[in-house]
């Protein structure tokens, strides 16, 4: 018997029956959708979008309704995605971007517009990387007469919002080497990282600045989520196992915090170091360039020896899209020297 949380099923409607999808939903739901699940809070969502909070508030209720059930757990300290919102969120970010890109290529082919190009810039991307694509790309479209619109998604190691054409190139993390992606990509590989492994003070490694793999694995690791970026996860993952066969990753308790992260991980009952994201340019000196003190909780940022986790970016584009697109990309992956 399957028991479902509370709060999920709390004054919704079921579905239209026989299971017909429910009439009446409307692009401007989605929006106001979109916006609550990005912005955390719907007076947040309410300012962004110029609209009254009672109004939006409403309009996603209205959504529910129309869905069939409940999208989003609301919080004291803001709005969490449930299962089916999840889903949705990422359906009504598909469903978006190709109607702009509609409306873009129609106005084009009217003559009433510049070309577009869509690129996915992913969350948790190295600052010194995101800044330098972002700022070589704008200026690269800005020469050549093209408009640049930006999606902050996670992008997986399959690329697959360009393979499904709802974007028209990605910067993101590649596979292990051995696995290809298609042929009509197009890659230009722009700079190589490594993570910072944050350890307690009086961990005997703490004083060298440097920690072994062996000595890694041995503790529990916080790092992850694995959907937030499955390539280098599942890299790192395998990497770790080669030394311990049975080692897991823990998710962290607070994604968008590593102070509340180390903080966690000071207090636990067993040795547990955490583990960033792929952000540190492979040879700098500093063990931890993130603008986050290197003693935090008592815990401390070290790299690790012989360098055995380290994740490859690249720009990723259709080598189906016009020339003149391609050329910007490629000016513009020419110039990031991270």
């Amino acid at each position: 018997m399957t028991v479902m949380n509370q709060t999920e099923t709390r004054s919704v409607p079921s579905p239209s029956s026989e299971g017909l999808a429910p009439h009446g939903v409307e692009l401007r739901h989605l929006r106001y959708f979109v916006a609550v699940a990005d912005f955390g809070t719907f007076t947040h969502a309410a300012e962004r979008m110029f609209i009254a909070q009672p109004t939006l508030s409403q309009q996603v209720r209205r959504l529910e309704e129309m869905v069939g059930m409940p999208l989003l757990q609301r919080r004291r300290e803001g709005v969490r995605l449930t299962r089916a919102g999840t889903v949705l969120l990422e359906e009504s970010r598909a469903i978006l971007s190709l109607v702009e890109h509609g409306i873009g290529r129609t106005r084009q082919a009217a003559g009433l517009g510049r070309p577009r190009l869509r690129v996915v810039m992913p969350p948790n991307l190295p600052e010194v990387l995101a800044l330098q694509a972002m700022s070589r790309l704008r200026a690269a479209a800005a020469a050549a007469g093209i408009d640049v619109a930006w999606m902050e998604t996670p992008l997986d190691a399959e690329f697959s919002l360009i393979q499904q054409h709802r974007a028209d190139a990605g910067l993101g993390w590649l596979a292990a080497a051995g696995e290809t992606l298609p042929a009509s990509f197009e890659v230009m590989k722009v700079g190589e990282f490594e993570p910072a492994a944050w350890i307690a003070a009086a961990h005997p490694a703490a004083p060298g600045g440097t920690i072994s793999l062996g000595e890694l694995a041995r503790m529990d690791v916080i790092y992850g989520p694995r959907a937030a970026s499955a390539g280098t996860y599942d890299a790192w993952l395998a990497v770790l196992r080669a030394s311990q066969p049975r080692f897991e990753f823990t998710d962290p308790p607070f994604r968008r915090s590593l102070p509340m992260t180390l903080a966690f991980a000071a207090t636990a009952s067993r040795p547990t170091a955490v583990l960033t994201n792929p952000r540190h340019v492979i040879g700098t000196s500093k063990p931890d360039q993130s603008g986050q003190a290197t003693n935090t909780c008592n815990m401390i940022a070290v790299r690790l020896e012989k360098r055995p986790l380290t994740a490859a970016a690249g720009l990723v584009w259709s080598g189906d899209l016009p020339r003149q697109l391609q050329q910007v990309l490629f000016d513009a992956a020419d110039g990031i020297t991270v």
